[in-house]
């Protein structure tokens, strides 16, 4: 027998899944903005990036190329690649470091190792909504970038609470990944 659900009696939102996003997408719905995102079913619309913001972004993705060279792993650094956290969330983190680089679609989330966002006008909402988003969905460690104060931001020991680890450093100063053995960041370029 099928079971039927009761009427809704009151107004309720609908979470958007990322299949949905995507035919929005598709069809142009998006197309008069610089960028948007789904996060945790809602479409976000962002602002375009600045100078200071894409200049951080370029020398963080240029160090992070170099110090992957420097140790033995299959990740790679991507920059604004849509990473699928099923079944409401398709954010598009500045940089991505994956071991599934190459192929179609979406980067899948088994293959992020870490992720980092850089914020000139986010920053709450980076280090809050998507630091929880990234830790209940399991990424292993999570940057942010806060151009206006100079400050990394990592956070790692992903749990359902959010990240139970963190710490900042000075841009200028080297940024030791937690979670990529050997992983060493030199910030002194941003």
């Amino acid at each position: 027998m099928n079971d039927v659900s009761p009427l809704a009696t009151t107004p309720h939102p609908v979470k958007l899944r990322i299949e949905d996003f995507v035919l929005l997408d598709q069809a142009g719905a998006f197309s008069d903005y610089a960028k948007s995102e789904l996060i945790e079913g809602e479409i976000l619309v962002m602002n375009a990036q600045h100078r200071p913001h894409a200049r951080v972004k370029t020398k963080l993705i240029i160090a992070f190329a170099e110090a992957l060279r420097a140790v033995d792993t299959s990740l790679e650094v991507l920059s604004e690649a849509s990473v699928a956290i099923p079944e409401h969330s398709l954010p598009e983190p500045d940089i991505v470091l994956t071991s599934e680089a190459q192929g179609s679609g979406f980067i899948p989330l088994s293959s992020v190792a870490l992720m980092v966002e850089v914020a000139d006008s986010t920053l709450n909402h980076d280090l809050q909504r998507k630091a929880r988003l990234y830790a209940q969905a399991g990424v292993a460690e999570y940057w942010v970038a806060d151009v206006e104060s100079r400050i990394l931001h990592q956070l790692w020991a992903p749990g359902d609470a959010g990240y139970a680890e963190s710490r900042q450093c000075r841009f200028g100063e080297r940024m030791i990944a937690e979670t990529i053995p050997g992983l060493v960041i030199d910030t002194s370029a941003l």
